[in-house]
């Protein structure tokens, strides 16, 4: 005789192959609009709840505000359904909750999106629905926070038997060419064994290849990949930021030393400096495990100063542009910064360096000018706003800063119109340029 959990499983895994299962992905921005996307591409209903009306209203008439180049959004409509209305989770089988987890001033974790949204989907939900958190967040986060705000609604009680559970880090590269929603690997952790199989089948309805589906043990394992998979990488960057202070001191070109050790076929692997990190994840997620380690009295210090170091580079890049201005200075310069989204190619300008360098820069007296063809606006924390000029044209600045640079500007342009350049990114290394061009990292 099978029994009712097992039944249940049944039932859902059912109408996830038969993509009669409505799923609803709660939070749609970089990543809850593509997964919403992806999910209506593959054949499955969804709702699209977002408490942002412009962006409902946007989504309702066609029109991607994450990528306005897409334009497959109109003939989604019929199954992507944008709506501000939380009680459609009761309609819904698969609950998904893409919300975003900032840091609070203190640089500890702000959860409250997650278990304000937890909370309302156990308002409405369903015996028999599955829940996956996709939200960053420290370990444990699911099991501690998801799991009993769910549960205090009173309408399901056990995980595994009369409603399934999971997390699955989103795995987001804006304007990556090669990698997207169908045929990057997802890794899955269930709060039990039924929960991982119910969410798997979830991933790989969208994934193009099953086997780009990775099960961990539990909830907690998959919390802590994602963290470790944004420390690495800011742990490596912090490394040869620092290598970049140290050979502009010694006079040595630091992309000279990165190009050189590449050469080496097995047990390396390159990461560039820069101006400072940027985006949701890198510059965000160490400090989640971080405050999550005091809790086992155990401090990350390795971790931490990763953090720190990342966090000086646009301080330095500052004192770089106060070098190249050192026969006038910065106080009344005119200065043209390039580049308000944190990586080329996007629009996305959060957490972006460009915001402290702008701010700091602001504070020693520039007379600042932004120019980014992506990016309408940087807003820097105390609330003012850089708008981007449409077009450089005849314009002359003391100062550029290259900051990040997109496919197809006009670098020889860019450098012309102004006096010095200061470069962050070794884009122009190699190139017969105009201008007084100093590039980060090197002597």
């Amino acid at each position: 005789m099978i029994d009712t959990d097992q039944t249940t499983l049944e039932k859902l895994l059912e109408t996830l192959e038969t993509r009669q299962a409505t799923i609803a992905v709660i939070g749609l921005g970089y990543v809850g609009l593509p997964l919403a996307k992806g999910l209506a591409h593959r054949g499955f209903s969804v709702f699209g709840i977002e408490e942002n009306e412009d962006k409902v209203r946007l989504i309702g008439e066609g029109r991607d505000y994450i990528d306005p180049h897409l334009t497959d959004l109109p003939e989604l409509l019929e199954r992507l359904k944008p709506t501000t209305d939380f009680s459609v989770v009761g309609s819904s089988q698969v609950v998904i909750v893409c919300v975003p987890t900032p840091l609070t001033k203190n640089l500890e974790p702000d959860i409250s999106y997650v278990e304000k949204v937890s909370k309302a989907i156990g308002a409405h939900i369903q015996p028999g629905t599955l829940v996956i958190l996709e939200s960053t967040t420290y370990p444990g986060t699911t099991d501690e926070v998801v799991r009993p705000a769910v549960e205090s609604g009173g309408r399901v009680k056990n995980v595994g038997k009369d409603y399934f559970l999971a997390f699955s880090p989103e795995r987001v590269d804006p304007g990556n060419p090669h990698y997207n929603t169908y045929n990057t690997t997802k890794v899955l952790g269930g709060a039990t064994p039924a929960c991982s199989q119910a969410a798997r089948a979830v991933y790989e309805a969208l994934l193009e290849d099953p086997e780009l589906v990775r099960t961990a043990s539990c909830t907690r394992a998959a919390e802590m990949e994602k963290l470790f998979e944004n420390i690495f990488r800011s742990v490596n960057i912090a490394l040869v930021n620092e290598l970049a202070i140290l050979c502009r001191s010694m006079g040595l070109d630091v992309w000279e030393i990165i190009d050189l050790a590449s050469s080496k076929p097995y047990g390396f692997m390159p990461f560039y400096p820069g101006p400072g990190i940027g985006g949701h994840c890198i510059p965000l997620d160490p400090f989640y495990l971080a405050w999550k380690a005091r809790e086992y009295d155990f401090r990350t210090r390795f971790i931490e100063l990763a953090g720190e170091l990342n966090a000086l580079m646009p301080r330095h890049v500052v004192e770089l542009a106060s070098e190249a201005l050192a026969h006038k200075g910065l106080s009344g310069a005119s200065v043209l910064i390039v580049g308000a989204a944190y990586k080329p190619n996007i629009s996305d300008s959060r957490e972006s360096p460009a915001i402290r360098i702008a701010e700091l820069l602001g504070k020693r007296g520039a007379r600042l000018s932004l120019y980014d063809p992506l990016a309408q606006e940087l807003r820097l924390r105390d609330g003012q706003t850089l708008l981007t000029i449409s077009q450089i044209g005849d314009k002359t600045f003391d100062l550029v800063v290259l900051l990040t640079v997109h496919d197809g500007m006009n670098l020889e342009e860019l450098c012309r119109c102004g006096d010095k350049v200061v470069d962050t990114r070794g884009v122009t290394r190699g190139l017969d340029l105009p201008g007084d061009i100093l590039v980060l990292g090197t002597g």
